[in-house]
């Protein structure tokens, strides 16, 4: 399992990679008029420091978005994910990351609604002075899997659900596949983003079956590597499962990480990958 708090590694790989693609979840429920609900259940603080001792002592973003925020190559899919991070750093100096709160709610419309859980006391605490007085946003002290049963089904009858588990406590790939199945029963209509990171090739074939198993359908998995297996031991990659992922989102996707590969990888270590495993 991962030690983490989110400061320690903020604005890495792994944010760009999940962050880039929860932009265009959030962008295609924007194509019809009628709200929805985006519902975030790690919430984490929503703004993030990078000049903070925590963010400094390993300088993830080096590898990841400082790679990528001035770059004017990045295909057009990138923008609205990277207009977030330059709306937080208008001087043109990387000094602050915005979570995936921050970004979503900057693509939310008037009408459209926010939920958002955290387990962390001082980080909950600080997320809920962060949306403090906006009437969109609701901010709860909880276990984020408990917010799957406390939220679901949205009155709204749309929306997208955003579980990025910590993944710091044994056996988190049983409780997310747990979870997704609970969130699915209460509103199989809607848009299921799960991100996970890379562990040894078992664990992933034990994940994925377990994931085949639950007879839910169409779920497009998206996987992005920096680092090739079995190497320093550092976190080579991750990934994100999306059930009932929007049309046109699966070419977006192949898009984004097609470019950021390539541009995050270590010597043109690792690799993307977008499919089905579980279509139709």
């Amino acid at each position: 399992m991962l030690a983490y708090r989110h400061l320690f590694h903020a604005g890495g790989f792994t944010d760009v990679f999940k962050h880039a693609l929860l932009a265009q979840l959030v962008i295609a429920l924007r194509s019809k008029v009628k709200p929805f609900l985006y519902l975030d259940t790690h919430a984490g603080t929503g703004r993030y420091d990078l000049g903070h001792p925590w963010a400094q002592k390993n300088r993830e973003y080096h590898g990841g978005i400082a790679r990528v925020w001035t770059r004017t190559d990045a295909p057009a899919a990138l923008a609205p994910y990277l207009d977030a991070v330059r709306a937080e750093n208008p001087d043109g100096r990387l000094r602050r990351y915005p979570g995936s709160p921050v970004i979503a709610r900057g693509l939310l419309r008037a009408h459209d609604r926010m939920a958002l859980t955290e387990l962390n006391k001082t980080d909950c605490a600080a997320l809920a002075e962060l949306f403090s007085g906006d009437k969109h946003v609701q901010v709860r002290l909880a276990d984020g899997y408990d917010a799957l049963k406390a939220f679901l089904p949205p009155r709204e009858r749309r929306g997208i659900v955003f579980v990025d588990s910590s993944f710091d406590r044994a056996r988190e790939f049983d409780r997310l596949k747990r979870g997704f199945v609970e969130a699915h029963r209460r509103f199989a209509t809607g848009i299921h983003a799960l991100w996970y990171p890379l562990m040894e090739p078992p664990a992933m074939q034990a994940f994925e079956r377990s994931i085949v198993a639950t007879r839910i359908r169409r779920i497009l998995q998206l996987e992005l590597s920096v680092r090739d297996a079995g190497g320093s031991g550092q976190l080579r990659g991750c990934g994100m499962l999306v059930a009932n992922a929007p049309f046109g989102f699966e070419a977006t996707a192949r898009s984004i990480l097609q470019w950021l590969w390539p541009a995050l990888s270590l010597n043109g270590e690792g690799g993307q990958q977008v499919r089905w495993i579980c279509p139709e």
